[in-house]
């Protein structure tokens, strides 16, 4: 299988994934939660993946002399693949902290706490996947950035109907 079809085949993955997170929430009934207290919990997971995403980039840089200082990563390395990985991450929060308040508020906080769970799930499959597989980081890509596009699509569809 080509890399092209692997990454096409792990974005359909993703979105399946989407699909059942944003969904499967909605169907069940949940106590109300107040905002605040929806987004601190649902961003926590994605918290300390990025936590230990940064813990592990600087491991790597304490057992590398070349780099113990502050100096560029190697390029291929694993300590740069971590900081792609990292980066990709800590713009998917910024997107998250953004877009869920207003899913949250349109969808139910029950929808984004689920977000925020599955969020930290599909950020170590891709943190792994980028090691591993263009497969497995694609689905970890699609499984984290497509839940946000989806309940961002049908947060703003409820509320414009």
């Amino acid at each position: 299988m080509s890399i092209r079809a692997k990454i096409i085949l792990g974005q359909v993955i993703g979105l399946a994934w989407a699909v059942t997170v944003v969904w499967l929430p909605m169907t069940m009934s949940a106590p109300f939660m107040p905002l605040n207290t929806v987004m601190i919990t649902a961003l926590m997971p994605g918290g300390l993946v990025l936590l230990a995403m940064v813990s592990m980039i600087a491991l790597r840089r304490l057992f590398d002399s070349s780099v113990i200082a502050g100096g560029a990563l190697h390029p291929g390395s694993r300590a740069e693949i971590d900081q792609r990985a990292l980066s990709n991450t800590l713009e998917q929060l910024v997107v998250a902290i953004v877009l869920w308040p207003f899913a949250a508020l349109t969808l139910g906080g029950f929808v984004v706490l689920w977000m925020g769970i599955s969020f930290a799930l599909a950020r170590l499959v891709y943190w792994l996947g980028y090691h591993v597989s263009p497969l497995v980081k694609s689905v970890g890509f699609g499984a984290t950035f497509y839940p946000t596009v989806l309940a961002t699509l049908w947060a703003v569809l409820k509320w414009a109907t």
